[in-house]
């Protein structure tokens, strides 16, 4: 797929999901980040700031199977993937699949579940498959998943384990919307729900498509090396006790492209890598004393990585 046309599909969805989503952009554009690099995303803010909402107006806006899972305590592993059902007219065991059997997968309230049922995510996030008794099934693509959590909120919650977190592309909050921004909010909702009059502007074969396509976008040698420092150096610094894997930096080259894409470039600059390390590396590193809060400890620990790191000037090395 041409670089124009990709950017094209990209710009139509942001238009799209904007017509029920105000005032958060920039979570639009990690959104579309994701979606481009095969990512998976988790939204972590409190009640009511829109999350399921943004989760709904993409799947709407892209024309692809969607599912949600609302996790809680009792739920179970074959509640999320499937199982296998004793069918007595054939007296054959069939696969009854799951709710991860779909193109956009919305996992409401993830730290709800226990951690034998959020495991279950693992193999669908990483290797797009299902196995039920040493049978395995192919999810489709694309295949997304988006997370929802509370985290202010932790009676009868489970914390995502590190191994877990570390599957998810991205992690971002939608936050709380400005005072214009609210009133536009009631206004574009009083008379109804505009989600209900979103039709898909993108086909899931465009978005596999596009996917295939991201790797022809450009990344020099030099936004490659920062990119290797930027991980060098959360593992050299001394208030971080787990710095960035090689996992880490894969997913921010991957997650740099897709934001030039959405910028509308077919090759990345500095400014792209720094723009998505903080959604990309936060949840990838643990901090030291890290009181209160250490997502934001975490997110601070990224934004002062990237302050220290040498940003590459405009020579090019000889291999570009």
């Amino acid at each position: 797929m041409e670089f124009t046309r990709m950017h094209e599909i990209t710009q139509r969805i942001r238009e799209n999901i904007g017509r029920v989503i105000v005032g958060c952009e920039p979570v639009v554009d990690l959104l579309m980040t994701a979606v481009l690099a095969r990512g998976h995303v988790l939204l972590e803010d409190v009640p009511g700031t829109g999350k399921t909402m943004l989760a709904k107006s993409l799947a709407r806006s892209v024309g692809c199977a969607f599912s949600r899972i609302q996790f809680t305590p009792d739920i179970l592993p074959s509640d999320i993937t499937g199982m296998n059902i004793y069918n007595q007219k054939t007296h054959e065991f069939e696969f009854r699949k799951g709710p991860v059997f779909a193109n956009i997968v919305l996992g409401d309230e993830i730290n709800r579940a226990t951690p034998r049922s959020q495991s279950a995510l693992l193999e669908c996030m990483e290797e797009g498959q299902v196995t039920a008794d040493g049978v395995s099934y192919t999810l489709a693509r694309p295949f997304l998943v988006i997370a929802t959590q509370n985290p202010v909120e932790t009676h009868g919650t489970f914390p995502l384990p590190e191994a877990q977190l570390d599957r998810f592309f991205i992690r971002t909050r939608m936050g709380y919307p400005a005072t214009r921004q609210g009133v536009e909010i009631l206004d574009r909702f009083i008379e109804g729900n505009p989600l209900a009059e979103l039709t898909p502007v993108a086909s899931s074969a465009e978005i596999a498509e596009a996917q295939d396509s991201l790797g022809r976008v450009t990344v020099s040698a030099a936004v490659r090396r920062y990119i290797v420092d930027i991980a060098e150096a959360s593992r050299a610094a001394e208030n971080v006790t787990l710095g960035v894997s090689p996992r880490g930096s894969l997913a921010l080259l991957r997650a740099a492209q897709a934001w030039a894409v959405v910028s509308g470039r077919d090759y990345v600059i500095p400014d792209d890598v720094k723009a998505v390390a903080p959604a990309v590396l936060s949840h990838r590193i643990l901090c030291r004393n890290a009181y209160g809060s250490q997502a934001e400890a975490s997110r601070r620990a990224v934004e002062a990585l990237l302050g220290r790191t040498p940003v590459p000037t405009e020579t090019l090395d000889e291999d570009d």
